[in-house]
């Protein structure tokens, strides 16, 4: 039978947890933006071995398991470089350079919905690109990618429930902490299922919201 009175006495714990889930998620994506960016225009680049290289990055990281990429980057990344990493560290990495190829693609598709006219303006008022893209085009490109930007922010909160294997103490691993002292399994994590639903509803309705005003700015 239920017993919630033992993991409820741990809710600053769950709490903590929670916190922790949402900022090495946030890191992941804020860094992953950056990574994104690069991709982005190493992806236009004129010098093919960037495009190559862009191309390369992109397709590994979408072809292979996130949790096979932090193993990468927490046990393989210190015995090539003699750095170590502290979980935490590594946790962020390995998800900022998971989110920056996803990014890259939204970015990419943002782009495709800018007018081509624009461009050719910007041409005729004798725009140099410096000022073309950070001035006109990237602003626009931004409003678009946003909705899709935030659902890809609730996909790497998700995934960051894969970082308890590497001990890095989120609200999974907060829930096995708490069931280790409690016994009560199936309540830590009914309690952990709770926090995330409660994250997860309220990033998913920012999206949508965020997709309705991209509508209504389109008409």
């Amino acid at each position: 039978m239920l017993n919630f009175s033992k993991t409820l006495a741990q809710f600053d714990q769950f709490l903590w947890g929670a916190g922790v889930t949402l900022f090495v998620s946030l890191l992941g994506a804020l860094f992953g933006l950056a990574v994104g960016l690069a991709l982005f225009f190493m992806r236009d680049a004129k010098w093919r071995p960037l495009r190559f290289l862009a191309h390369l990055y992109i397709s590994f990281v979408r072809g292979t398991p996130l949790l096979v990429q932090i193993f990468l980057v927490y046990y393989a990344l210190p015995g090539l470089t003699g750095i170590d990493l502290a979980p935490f560290t590594a946790g962020v990495l390995a998800l900022s350079l998971n989110s920056g190829a996803f990014a890259s693609e939204i970015f990419r598709a943002g782009l495709s919905q800018i007018p081509h006219g624009q461009y050719e303006a910007a041409d005729a008022l004798g725009l140099p690109r410096f000022v073309t893209w950070p001035k006109i085009i990237l602003p626009q490109v931004f409003r678009i990618v946003l909705p899709p930007l935030v659902n890809e922010f609730t996909l790497l909160v998700k995934a960051s429930t894969l970082l308890s294997v590497i001990t890095v103490v989120d609200l999974t691993r907060t829930a096995q902490n708490i069931m280790n002292v409690t016994y009560r399994p199936v309540e830590a994590f009914l309690m952990a299922a709770a926090f995330y639903f409660v994250i997860l509803f309220a990033l998913s309705s920012l999206t949508r919201v965020l997709e309705k005003r991209m509508q209504v700015q389109r008409r």
